[in-house]
């Protein structure tokens, strides 16, 4: 668990991912979740939803250390415009950032924000909807192949035990999002699923599998999707 909370977060020891730590992933966005919960919940005592909203999508930012932003960057630029296989690996691969990716992190950072200033603070829902990215996240390593030849961090999830384990674990994921939000949660969580499965077959198509910065894209794009979807006139 140690390795994982290390991996996702700013929180635990800074250790080299394993194919085991996939296991833990569903646990880790799940305790995520509570902690952006906690802080919902407590920024809402002091502050108008404006400024609460803003201060859980900072508290998320700081506690995953932008990896997953970065992740949604690099994928946007390498999959959303028209570029060659072997082009669009090496464009997720430069450090740089290009139109495509500020578009879509500014796009999902607003969403996000707009999302939680319309929904009275729910922290069970950020723990089911963290849970279930980083469920699919793992879940998606044991059905898809890895893109890159070789190298890159997420070459060390490939074919990962733990994958099988971490897909079941959106069962419960989707009941904590129904236990906090009623029909709007369980239905954000599986909303979230199916956004996050579609990055998942758009990085199939264009580059052959996943990388590192396609799991990030779809464990974003899962949180962003799953969040306005609660936000909906229910």
């Amino acid at each position: 668990m140690l390795a994982a909370l290390g991996f996702l977060t700013v929180l635990g020891p800074a250790r080299p991912p394993g194919r085991s730590t996939l296991a833990w992933f569903p646990v880790v966005g799940g305790l995520l979740g509570a902690l952006l919960g906690a802080v919902w919940w407590g920024a809402e005592q002091l502050w108008p939803p404006l400024i609460v909203a803003a201060v859980v999508v900072a508290a998320d930012l700081a506690l995953t250390g932008l990896l997953h932003v970065d992740g949604l960057a690099d994928a946007a630029d390498g999959l959303l415009p028209p570029l060659e296989r072997g082009r669009r690996l090496e464009v997720m691969r430069d450090p740089r950032t290009g139109a495509f990716g500020v578009t879509a992190v500014s796009g999902a950072l607003l969403l996000r924000w707009a999302a939680l200033a319309s929904l009275a603070a729910e922290p069970l829902l950020l723990v089911g909807l963290w849970a279930a990215s980083r469920s699919v996240m793992a879940a998606a390593t044991g059905v898809l192949p890895y893109a890159r030849e070789a190298g890159g961090l997420a070459s060390a999830f490939a074919a990962g035990r733990g994958a099988p384990l971490a897909g079941l674990a959106l069962v419960p994921a989707a009941a904590v999002g129904a236990a906090g939000a009623g029909a709007a949660g369980a239905t954000a969580v599986l909303a979230g699923v199916v956004g996050g499965a579609g990055v998942l077959a758009l990085a199939r198509r264009r580059v052959g599998g996943y990388t590192g910065d396609v799991l990030g894209a779809t464990g974003i794009v899962i949180e962003t999707v799953g969040l306005v979807v609660a936000g909906a006139r229910w």
